[in-house]
C-alpha cells in the first residue's frame, strides 16, 4: 500500500494534474462511446483544420474574418461537389466492374494453383492444393453473400452519404466562422488554474494541425501521382488503385504492404506473369519509397517523431476501438499521450534527482 500511496503522491499531488486526468478520461470516453455518432462532427473538425490556414492567410492581408471564411468556404464547396460528382461516379463504376470480374479472377487463380504441383512439386503438394481450393470455394460462397448484403446495405449507405453531404459543409462553415466563440465557450468550463491543460492543449493542437494538414496533402499528392502512373501503364481500375494507394499513407508501414496485394493481383489477371506485371509492381514500390523517404518527411517535418513500435501499437489499439477514424488519428492520439507524459508534473522519489522542467521554478516557488 505504501508503494501505491507514494506513486499516487508523486504523480497526482498537483491539482492541475487531477484536472488534466479528468479531461482525458472524459475525452477518451466520448471517443469510445460516441465516436460513431459524432463522425460527421469529427470529419467537419478535420476539414476546418485544413481550411483554417488559408483563412489566416487572408486575415493577414487585412481581410475581415467573415469575408475570409466565406471565400475559403465557397472554394471548399466547389472542390467538395467536384469530388462528389466528378470522382465518386467513376470510382463507384470501377468498384462495380471489379465485383463483376471477381468470379473470373477467382477461376484464373484456381487454374494457376492447380498447375503448381505439376510445375513445382518440391514446394507444394496436391493435398495442399486441395485444401486451398476448398477454402477458396468457401470464400467465393461468402463473397456472393457479402455482395448481396452489400447491395441491400447500400441504401442505408446512401442515406448516410446524404447526411454527410448536408451536415458536413454546414458544420465546417460554423466551425470556421465561430472558432473563437467555440474555443472561449470550451475554455469557460476550465478552472481558473489550468495552465498545464492550456500548455498541453496548445502543443497537441499544433501537432494535430500539422499532422492533419500534412497527411491530407500527402494523400492527394500520392493519389494523383499514382493515377497518372497507373493510367500511363494502362492497368485496369487505375482510379480505384490510385485512391487505395493514396489512402494507404494513413497507415504507416501496414498500408503500403496491404495495397500491394490488389495492385499485384489486378496486374497479374490483366497481363499474367511477365514484364508488365514487374513494371506495375516496380512503379508502385517506387511511389511508396518516394513517399516514405521524401514526401512524408517534408510534409510532417514539424510532427513529433514516434518510435515505429509506438505507431503500430497506436494504429492497432485506436483502429480496433474506433475504426477508420481511429486509424487516421492514431498518430495524433499517440502524440497526445506522449505530450501528456512529457509535461506530466510529479514529485521525484527521494532516491532520484529532481526532474527539472520549465514549470519547475514556478511550482517550487508556489
Amino acid at each position: 500500500m505504501r508503494l501505491i500511496r507514494d506513486w499516487f503522491r508523486r504523480n497526482f499531488s498537483d491539482p492541475q494534474v487531477a484536472i488534466l486526468a479528468v479531461l482525458l478520461l472524459i475525452g477518451f470516453a466520448a471517443v469510445l462511446f460516441l465516436g460513431n455518432m459524432l463522425a460527421p462532427v469529427i470529419a467537419s473538425i478535420v476539414i476546418a483544420y485544413l481550411l483554417e490556414r488559408p483563412v489566416q492567410l487572408l486575415e493577414r492581408l487585412r481581410w475581415p474574418r467573415l469575408a475570409a471564411v466565406l471565400v475559403v468556404f465557397l472554394a471548399f464547396l466547389a472542390g467538395f461537389f467536384f469530388l462528389l460528382l466528378g470522382l465518386l461516379p467513376p470510382l463507384s463504376r470501377q468498384v462495380a466492374q471489379l465485383l463483376q470480374d471477381m468470379p473470373s479472377m477467382i477461376l484464373s487463380l484456381q487454374d494457376l494453383v492447380i498447375r503448381l504441383p505439376q510445375e513445382h512439386p518440391e514446394f507444394i503438394s496436391e493435398q495442399q492444393v486441395t485444401q486451398f481450393m476448398a477454402g477458396l470455394r468457401a470464400e467465393a460462397a461468402a463473397y456472393g453473400q457479402n455482395v448481396l448484403s452489400w447491395s441491400v446495405a447500400s441504401l442505408v449507405g446512401l442515406i448516410y452519404l446524404g447526411v454527410y453531404v448536408i451536415l458536413v459543409p454546414l458544420l465546417v462553415f460554423y466551425f470556421l466562422k465561430d472558432k473563437d466563440r467555440i474555443l472561449s465557450w470550451l475554455a469557460s468550463f476550465l478552472p481558473a488554474e489550468s495552465s498545464l491543460v492550456v500548455q498541453i492543449g496548445r502543443q497537441v493542437n499544433r501537432q494535430i494541425e500539422n499532422y492533419v494538414r500534412g497527411k491530407a496533402y500527402e494523400i492527394v499528392i500520392v493519389a494523383a501521382v499514382s493515377y497518372a502512373v497507373f493510367t500511363l501503364l494502362g492497368i485496369n481500375f487505375a482510379l480505384l488503385l490510385a485512391v487505395l494507394t493514396g489512402l494507404s499513407v494513413i497507415i504507416p508501414f501496414i498500408g503500403a504492404v496491404a495495397v500491394t496485394v490488389p495492385v499485384g493481383l489486378i496486374a497479374y489477371f490483366q497481363w499474367g506473369l511477365g514484364s508488365e506485371l514487374a513494371l506495375a509492381l516496380g512503379a508502385y514500390v517506387l511511389i511508396q519509397l518516394v513517399d516514405g523517404n521524401v514526401l512524408a518527411p517534408i510534409l510532417a517535418s514539424e510532427v513529433v517523431n514516434l518510435h515505429p513500435i509506438a505507431v503500430i501499437v497506436a494504429i492497432l489499439v485506436f483502429g480496433g476501438v474506433w475504426g477508420f477514424w481511429g486509424v487516421f488519428f492514431a498518430i495524433p492520439l499517440a502524440t497526445l499521450i506522449q505530450a501528456v507524459l512529457d509535461a506530466w508534473p510529479r514529485i521525484p522519489r527521494q532516491d532520484e534527482p529532481a526532474r527539472l522542467t520549465p514549470e519547475t521554478p514556478r511550482r517550487l516557488k508556489a
